[in-house]
């Protein structure tokens, strides 16, 4: 009797653990943070930008695209600033407290001329607010030819 016990107590034990083995010892990819479309992400105070790029056919004006989510209740400033061919040039864009901002969905999409980066290039793109330090988002600048971009070539 003790010995039909036993074994079913290893055998319930051998199962468990061969069930849940590679989970207790495995890295697990879902805990890391990533972005998961085209665009960068970026934790600006208490503004978060969420999948920025650029749409531009020709490299000279581009489109910006991005969501912004401000997790705070106070209405805040979002300044946008990019190196281009006539030098610095920043915008802005006001976030309402607890709300979100979609540009190239709800609100046009912030035009940056004289990008003078490619489509299939980088732009390197600075997002700040406040007196919270900024955060620079090298950006992918993508052409229209996919049909969720087209709609946003300048």
């Amino acid at each position: 009797m003790k010995l039909r016990l036993a074994a079913s107590v290893a055998l319930a034990l051998g199962i468990a653990l061969g069930g849940s083995g590679c989970a207790m010892v495995t890295y697990q990819a879902t805990t890391e943070k990533y972005d998961a479309s085209d665009g960068l992400s970026a934790n600006v105070g208490p503004l978060d930008v969420r999948n920025a790029l650029v749409v531009s056919d020709d490299g000279v004006d581009g489109n910006l695209i991005f969501t912004v989510v401000n997790t705070s209740a106070d209405d805040a400033e979002l300044a946008i600033q990019f190196e281009g061919d006539s030098g610095r040039t920043t915008s802005t864009l006001d976030v309402p407290g607890n709300s979100t901002v979609v540009l190239g969905g709800e609100e046009e999409p912030i035009l940056l001329e004289g990008i003078g980066t490619i489509p299939g290039s980088l732009l390197p793109v600075y997002f700040q607010t406040g007196d919270s330090a900024g955060e620079q988002l090298t950006l992918p600048v993508l052409d229209g030819g996919l049909p969720e971009y087209s709609a946003f070539v300048p």
